[in-house]
């Protein structure tokens, strides 16, 4: 299953080291949803926005696994629809809080990291510049 990741698990080597196996790691975009940084990443709906990323393709097992972690077990999955570089358009799940994070909460060391990993994966530098 295509999974569309947009937080530092974007890192296949993370997801690696969780010991999964993900295949066909390819840079997506998720047009309409904006990312928004509070403690962790979430994705919320905004029609202007488009959100980078890498999508994966993990067995459901795998994805089970991974989202039974504490640090991430709030997180629920939707299907969206994400655009490849070559412009085609791949249906995906997408994991999600099911409370976007207030304004007035951050983590500077999350969206830190997040920029550094979103740098090296070479994801757009006008759309990384924005992370807080």
């Amino acid at each position: 299953m295509d999974v569309f990741f947009y937080g530092l698990f974007m890192d296949p080597e993370v997801i690696r080291a969780k010991g999964l196996n993900p295949e066909n790691i390819r840079k997506a975009s998720a047009p309409g949803l904006a990312l928004r940084i509070g403690q962790r990443a979430t994705l919320t709906k905004a029609p202007d926005s488009r959100t980078h990323g890498m999508l994966m393709a993990l067995t459901p097992d795998e994805i089970d696994l991974l989202y039974s972690e504490k640090s991430v077990s709030t997180y629920r999955s939707e299907a969206i629809t994400v655009e490849l570089t070559d412009g085609s358009q791949v249906s995906a799940l997408c994991f999600n809080l099911p409370r976007v994070p207030g304004p007035d909460e951050a983590n500077p060391e999350y969206a830190l990291k997040l920029r550094d990993l979103a740098r090296r994966l070479g994801l757009p530098s006008d759309y990384v510049s924005n992370f807080r």
